[in-house]
């Protein structure tokens, strides 16, 4: 199998990276442990288009140990660990198309592969494998799919709405044992990281505006803050500001905050957030990051337009000095900056969301045909046993009701 990988040698190093995720991944390896016995998804066709990561592949070594037939490309050309994907290839047989870096061409013609194995089931981080097939390709033998992203389930939302969807989709991403803790704790965490590793800048002291405050935003704000920073928070939505206000953030419009920010950072999902006349009102030496899914929440052409000057001055930083010398510090090209200048989530916290993916895998297959067509949520009985093993893992214990207690609960007429 190709993988594209120049440097093969990479593949071990790549093992040892994968199996010290795997040791703080206790949920997914109870899982692969039973799916290696039982073999669920035998000759099961999964094409999967995900970051590519350590974390991934003890997924995708989970979906094999089911017993299914896997292919994965790369959800996004800079999050690709090189490594990672040797290591698959090499160790596991795994079909693997990504490169880091790979441009736009590369990108889809890796999609492209994937889907030329004719998938059952599809597994995306930002439904570019559905939109892709639903373009390009026969979805004739899909039986259905799985979403890990907020991007992504908004975008098969708008299918569905529209008529276009065409086979059922699995919301991994509205799964509470995922947005309440990858969305929070480990984009909180994997953000800051990215920005950190990317500047080394000391975030005590210095002004972070955060812009969008749903779960992701949440949890940037609380890291920086946790870390001295003086956090402002920018949102459209007038119930999400109300609670970042709550929260104890100052809240305002980003034309306001862009005169005061020194960091600001896009966790919205939707399209040019900071514009040009937010440029125009950075102070010198602003950074500007970016860890919404894609690369279009900063209007990098604008940017591009208004400056006479750019270079490389770290890795991941680009410079872009404005007319007047005014500089303007652009991480990662705009893309998700927590894979792109870092490692992504902890494995802590994909150890649930990928718990998720693999039992919505079985899920799917011992449903096939009963899935309506639309964009589904997760059983709640599923969402629950993730929760129930992973406090297990931790050494949590808690209470139950008592029968007593159930029926009560259960009871429309409650006592006085």
């Amino acid at each position: 199998m190709d993988c594209d990988i120049k440097d093969i040698k990479q593949a071990d190093s790549g093992k040892l990276r994968i199996d010290w995720a795997e040791r703080n991944m206790p949920v997914l390896r109870l899982i692969r442990e039973r799916f290696r016995k039982q073999k669920p998804l035998t000759g099961v066709r999964v094409g999967c288009c995900l970051h590519v990561t350590t974390e991934t592949a003890n997924l995708m070594e989970t979906l094999k140990a089911g017993g299914a037939e896997v292919r994965l490309c790369a959800s996004n050309p800079l999050s690709t660990q090189d490594d990672v994907a040797a290591s698959l290839v090499k160790h596991t047989k795994i079909g693997v198309f990504a490169i880091r870096g790979e441009n736009n061409k590369t990108y889809y013609q890796h999609i492209a592969a994937v889907l030329a194995n004719d998938p059952q089931i599809t597994m995306d981080d930002g439904a570019d494998l559905v939109s892709a097939l639903h373009t390009n390709g026969d979805s004739a033998n899909v039986w259905a799919g799985l979403e890990e992203t907020t991007t992504g389930v908004i975008r098969l939302r708008a299918m569905a709405k529209d008529g276009v969807l065409k086979f059922p989709v699995i919301a991994i991403n509205d799964s509470e044992t995922k947005h309440f803790f990858d969305n929070r704790y480990g984009t909180g965490q994997s953000t800051l990281d990215g920005i950190l590793r990317a500047t080394n800048h000391l975030l005590a002291g210095s002004k972070v505006v955060v812009i969008g405050y749903g779960w992701c935003g949440r949890g940037v704000a609380i890291r920086a803050k946790g870390m001295g920073a003086d956090v402002i928070v920018c949102e459209v939505e007038p119930v999400k500001a109300l609670e970042a206000v709550m929260d104890g953030y100052r809240v305002m419009p980003l034309a306001q905050a862009a005169r005061e920010g020194d960091v600001f950072i896009t966790l919205t999902g939707d399209i040019a957030v900071i514009r040009a006349e937010h440029f125009a009102r950075m102070k010198d030496g602003a950074v500007v990051a970016n860890s919404g899914h894609f690369n279009v929440e900063i209007d990098i052409e604008a940017l591009e337009k208004m400056s006479v000057k750019k270079r490389v001055i770290r890795h991941e930083v680009e410079e872009y000095t404005l007319k007047g010398g005014k500089r303007i510090n652009l991480l990662g090209e705009g893309r998700l900056i927590n894979l792109a200048a870092a490692e992504g989530h902890p494995a802590m916290v994909m150890d649930m969301s990928f718990a998720n993916q693999a039992l919505g895998v079985e899920h799917i297959v011992k449903n096939r045909g009963k899935l309506s067509l639309g964009v589904h949520a997760m059983p709640v009985k599923i969402d629950k046993e993730i929760a129930r093993l992973k406090l297990l893992s931790m050494g949590v214990k808690i209470d139950r009701l008592t029968p007593e207690q159930k029926k009560y609960l259960a009871e429309w007429k409650m006592g006085t």
